[in-house]
């Protein structure tokens, strides 16, 4: 008995395959918002030996609920790269084969203005332009290999990691940078992004003289560590001393999160 309410949701299906040395791609209805129910995929395929390179212009999406995901291939699981998702433009991407995918999708409710990317072919002796950190500066137009460019950071900002990276070409032969984009942060803040196969996390890299003893404005030094999707990480620790009761460190992460 009584009245009975029938919600109807579509699926706003799009996207396809994109070939050509380079081209842009952006979400349907951009820069004015991509639809609610949105489920669309686009293949970008190269020639044979080449890999693909994106360039993200605008980055846009419901955070937490919309999500465009990256694949290095077809869009399969075992492809699966990265999630992306909120309003900061990503770094470039770029694939190790001749195949890459972007899958957007959207829940029933509230959407953003979506997101523009360029994408071009790379050739084996080019590694592509690495892209600009937030707050950063970027010299150098050269991006084949042996090609070196350089980063620095705006005024109150520090730059946390290298500043010189070179264009090289690995035994398997292909063209990489030798280093990781750098990240700016303000002077007055500790901490940061890491990847790589391996790395060194200390406190004694924490900017000391303000009244929290060194940790920043905040009172917190808050370190990401990056892995590519599947692998897992170690953490080994060679020192420890804290002030008991009072400081602490957690690490999050783990199952379950551990705090000492």
């Amino acid at each position: 008995p009584g009245n009975v309410k029938h919600i109807v949701c579509f699926i706003h299906t799009c996207g396809g395959t994109l070939k050509g040395r380079n081209g842009t791609i952006e979400s349907p209805g951009f820069p004015y918002g991509y639809p609610n129910g949105a489920n669309c995929t686009w293949v970008i395929v190269a020639e044979e030996g080449s890999r693909i390179h994106i360039v993200f212009q605008s980055f846009a999406v419901e955070e937490e609920y919309d999500f465009l995901s990256l694949y290095d291939g077809h869009p399969h699981p075992a492809n699966f790269r990265t999630r992306l998702t909120g309003f900061t433009i990503p770094p470039p991407v770029t694939s190790s084969g001749s195949i890459f995918s972007l899958r957007l999708t959207s829940d029933f409710a509230v959407s953003a203005h979506g997101f523009k990317g360029a994408y071009e072919e790379l050739r084996s002796s080019s590694c592509g332009n690495p892209g600009v950190p937030p707050k950063g500066i970027l010299n150098g137009t050269q991006f084949n290999v042996g090609g070196k460019i350089r980063y620095r950071c705006v005024t109150g900002y520090v730059l946390d990691g290298h500043s010189l990276l070179t264009c090289v070409t690995t035994a398997a032969g292909v063209s990489v940078w030798d280093f990781p984009v750098p990240i700016c942060r303000a002077e007055d803040t500790c901490g940061g992004t890491l990847r790589g196969s391996s790395g060194l996390i200390s406190s004694f890299d924490v900017p000391s003289g303000d009244s929290a003893g060194g940790l920043g404005s905040s009172g917190e030094c808050k370190w990401t560590i990056l892995a590519d999707p599947g692998d897992t990480i170690s953490l080994v620790f060679t020192e420890f001393q804290m002030e008991e009761k009072l400081d602490y460190l957690e690490v999050e992460g783990s199952e379950p999160t551990t705090i000492w």
